[in-house]
């Protein structure tokens, strides 16, 4: 029950409320005034919801893609991390502490990174994770004094090149969205529609039961805020806010490198 509404309280929130009193005021006036008209119903269709819903079907398709990103990040530092364990002639050296320590490093790091929209401290932590991949690159080099061949070492770059491609990955979706302008002309006709549509509810008063004249209004309000809402919850996947956001465990992957 306090999952359901924490997700309710996430697509219904203040604006919601500001919106749909807006378009009860907005309806009010225009009935007391004699100020009406019938627009097209299709209209909110082709300007409003075809437009959102498109934004929507393609932020949750960006957050499939990152899903996808993040497994092969995990994966392959995973991958590496029981190379330099099991790979070794010699099982008496500190390489899978120090592989350990560096993915755990990037891991929150990366986590830092995606959270926030407009980091100042963007540049600098994008060069610390350049650094880490660098330092996890050289580390694989020392496998040749452990005694592991030269055909695994080259699997083993690989396994560090995909790495750093999937975090290059993650950092596209993070950084480019879905089209501003698009964004911006949603969030326009969804705020100010409920409100200029206000002589078409008016219009309407006449064919629905005492009390309920403001059904319409209300409920296109809301409808169209969610959608809004929805929109800017599956815009950053790694903001970890909405409920279908990623999560990058990286306590929980340090736990199960053993």
């Amino acid at each position: 029950m306090k999952k359901i509404f924490r997700s309710f309280s996430l697509i219904i929130n203040y604006k919601t409320f500001i919106i749909t009193a807006l378009a009860v005021i907005s309806t009010y006036l225009c009935y007391h005034y004699g100020f009406i008209a019938k627009f097209p119903d299709m209209l909110v269709g082709v300007a409003i919801v075809f437009p959102v819903v498109f934004s929507i079907g393609s932020a949750y398709t960006r957050r499939e893609t990152a899903l996808q990103r993040f497994a092969d990040f995990k994966g392959h530092v995973v991958a590496v991390y029981y190379a330099t364990r099991d790979w070794t002639n010699s099982k008496e050296n500190d390489l899978p502490d120090r592989v350990k320590v560096i993915i755990f490093d990037m891991m929150k790091l990366m986590r830092d990174m995606f959270k926030t929209t407009h980091d100042p401290e963007w540049k600098k932590n994008e060069t610390q994770m350049y650094q880490l991949f660098s330092k996890l690159s050289l580390l694989t080099m020392e496998l040749r004094n452990q005694g592991v061949q030269s055909g695994e070492i080259s699997r083993i770059s690989q396994y560090v090149s995909k790495i750093i491609i999937a975090f290059d990955n993650m950092k596209i979706i993070h950084n480019y969205r879905t089209p501003v302008t698009l964004r911006a002309y949603s969030k326009v006709f969804i705020y100010v529609f409920p409100i200029i549509y206000g002589p078409y509810f008016a219009s309407t008063v006449g064919d629905y039961s005492a009390s309920l004249e403001y059904v319409m209004p209300i409920l296109y309000s809301f409808i169209l805020v969610s959608l809004d809402n929805i929109q800017d919850h599956l815009e950053n996947p790694f903001d970890e806010v909405g409920e279908d956001d990623i999560t990058i465990d990286a306590e929980e992957t340090n736990k199960l490198l053993v």
